[in-house]
């Protein structure tokens, strides 16, 4: 049986490719459904008719999610066609005034964790296999007042795109998703909404858009998905413009 993998699975983006995952790989069905709140997980799996679903509440942040899922995967040995890096989180202040606890997270996070999940899953993908990371347009340049923030999802961008060309032998791609500021429960947590005048001007972004367009770009076995052309032009700027320049502009 074809399983997806989906981190972040409770809220926002993760909730979101869940919901539409059957549109675009029809042929998943099986569905590991992973986040820190079991509740929200149980009730997303019974919207979900016809697939078999597994929740793992587990706390990407903590000490015992890797030999959990390590665990989990050797057991059941699924057929992972998809695996979505959803899980995530950024907070807006200056760097000197921000608590380190909030710093540690993003990284442990936004990297340690995607990392670590990614390399326990890869065992059990096929030829064929599709890796979505999100990343974000904070990837492009450094954003001073999200500086932790932008610095993991230029990592994010990085490895996803390594990683693309690395597994090219293999069958599997991977593509890192660079979407624009979204109106999710990220905004709020992370204290970003009607604190920052550069996402008060900024285009929004569609969550249900970018999860169909991401989940296509990665059927079409694309490295990079960014969605609205606003947005695909500043990739393209921030590669031929100075970040020294763009840096000023950047700041949120």
């Amino acid at each position: 049986m074809k399983t997806a993998v989906i981190t972040g699975a409770s809220a926002g983006l993760g909730q979101e490719f869940v919901r539409q995952i059957q549109s675009v790989f029809p042929e998943i069905q099986e569905y590991w459904l992973m986040a820190r709140r079991a509740d929200r997980l149980a009730s997303l799996a019974e919207t979900l008719p016809g697939v078999t679903v597994k929740v793992l509440p587990l706390d990407l942040t903590g000490p015992d999610y890797i030999s959990e899922l390590s665990l989990a995967l050797e057991r059941d040995k699924p057929e992972v066609s998809l695996l979505v890096g959803c899980a995530g989180c950024g907070y807006l202040g200056n760097f000197d005034e921000s608590p380190l606890e909030e710093q540690l997270r993003m990284l442990d996070l936004n990297i340690r964790a995607l990392t670590a999940v990614t390399r326990l899953v890869l065992p059990y993908m096929p030829k064929g296999g599709r890796i979505i990371h999100i990343s974000s347009i904070a990837s492009f340049v450094p954003n001073p007042r999200m500086t932790i923030y932008s610095a993991t999802k230029s990592f994010v961008s990085a490895f996803s795109r390594g990683l693309h060309e690395e597994l090219k032998p293999r069958g599997i791609s991977v593509t890192a998703v660079c979407p624009g500021p979204m109106d999710t429960e990220f905004i709020q947590l992370g204290r970003i909404k009607g604190n920052s005048k550069t996402f008060d001007v900024l285009p929004y972004c569609d969550p249900v858009q970018v999860v169909h367009g991401a989940l296509t770009a990665a059927k079409k076995g694309k490295a990079v998905y960014t969605p609205k052309a606003f947005y695909k032009f500043y990739r393209v700027l921030s590669a031929l413009i100075p970040h020294a320049i763009l840096i000023h502009a950047a700041k949120t």
